[in-house]
């Protein structure tokens, strides 16, 4: 098969042909019809994640399966399937209680095996993290799923709470961010987009966003207190700094929620919080690491029933080999809106 692989760390990738996988017992091998370009791919590339290499990155994925492991009870070859990017084990307290997103044991494509830039992946522990994608879904929107729309979407209904009315604020409109908007819009939060790109702004007006703020180096947190009389509800940082964290913990209003989606990395694992508006105004802290294929109903539905719409989210679909390009510029790139792959395009 084709596939983007990874000889070193921060180097240029190469799309070349390796041998296919084979299923394992509990698993299945998909042909990938999609799969997203993500700035965790590049935290891979760049070192922030253990990989072994050679690699092949990619982590949000769809497409169809083409053999199924012995095991496996559920899945049938021709299934139209999607993923969690964290695979739970299937067995833990974890996964038995619905969160596999924690798992201990977890797997993750394109960071712990081989990952979905590629014509063929392997998913693990089949019968607990693949998710049938309904008929009327395409490959490209149940790709987005995979980790930035779901994680959006458990940040905002399982960690966070939002209720209709509340206000929200959401730092950065990359894929995160803007499907925090959409899903925030969609149930009746008033929501404010905070990023240093105009055109992603406009996007995220199109999406429901009531407000926009421009990050120029002006007090994001002041604007936002104006804005809401008081301060937001609930703050996203969608991006992964330390100053993004900041302007989200600082734009809350007393007893708001935080949550963290954003990853950040930093060379001792610790990253500067604003502790003393924390305790001062009783905020809550709350991190948001993907969501469980147990949860994946409820936000399907949403999404047959046009409530909730991902596909306006993909900006571009790519081969291969421009992503190879794309994925070294994550860090600087802003574009507006999702990257996605087809890996059977020349």
């Amino acid at each position: 098969m084709r596939a983007m692989i990874m000889d070193a760390l921060a180097e240029p990738l190469e799309v070349r042909d390796v041998e296919a996988p084979r299923a394992p017992a509990d698993g299945v091998v998909v042909e990938v019809y999609a799969t997203g370009l993500c700035k965790s791919d590049w935290h891979a590339w760049v070192g922030h994640d253990d990989v072994a290499l050679p690699h092949v990155p990619g982590h949000e994925l769809a497409g169809v399966i083409i053999e199924v492991g012995a095991a496996v009870k559920r899945w049938t070859v021709g299934d139209r399937v999607t993923v969690p990017f964290v695979m739970g084990c299937g067995a833990c307290e974890w996964c038995l209680s619905g969160n596999a997103q924690v798992c201990p044991d977890q797997q993750q494509p394109g960071f712990t095996q081989w990952g979905s830039f590629a014509e063929r992946v392997v998913l693990r522990a089949a019968d607990t993290n693949v998710v049938r994608i309904p008929d009327s879904v395409s490959f490209e929107a149940a790709a987005a799923l995979g980790c930035r729309f779901a994680t959006a979407y458990r940040a905002l209904t399982a960690r966070a709470r939002v209720q209709a009315g509340e206000w929200i604020t959401v730092v950065g409109a990359g894929g995160v961010g803007l499907s925090a908007v959409m899903i925030g819009a969609a149930l009746g939060a008033r929501v404010i987009s905070v990023d240093r790109t105009p055109a992603a702004l406009d996007i995220a007006r199109r999406l429901g966003a009531e407000r926009t703020l421009v990050a120029d180096g002006s007090d994001i947190p002041a604007a936002v207190h104006e804005i809401t009389g008081g301060g937001s509800h609930v703050s996203i940082d969608a991006v992964g700094s330390a100053q993004t964290a900041r302007d989200g913990i600082l734009s809350l209003r007393r007893r708001g929620r935080h949550v963290q989606v954003g990853l950040l990395p930093t060379t001792d694992g610790m990253t500067a919080m604003p502790m003393a508006r924390v305790i001062a105004w009783e905020l809550d802290l709350l991190g948001s690491h993907g969501m469980a294929a147990a949860d994946y109903p409820e936000m399907l539905s949403l999404i047959e029933s046009g409530a909730l719409r991902p596909q306006e989210l993909i900006e571009r679909v790519v081969g291969l080999g421009q992503a190879a390009d794309l994925l070294p510029t994550m860090d600087t790139a802003s574009p507006a809106g999702m990257t996605m792959i087809d890996p059977r395009r020349p």
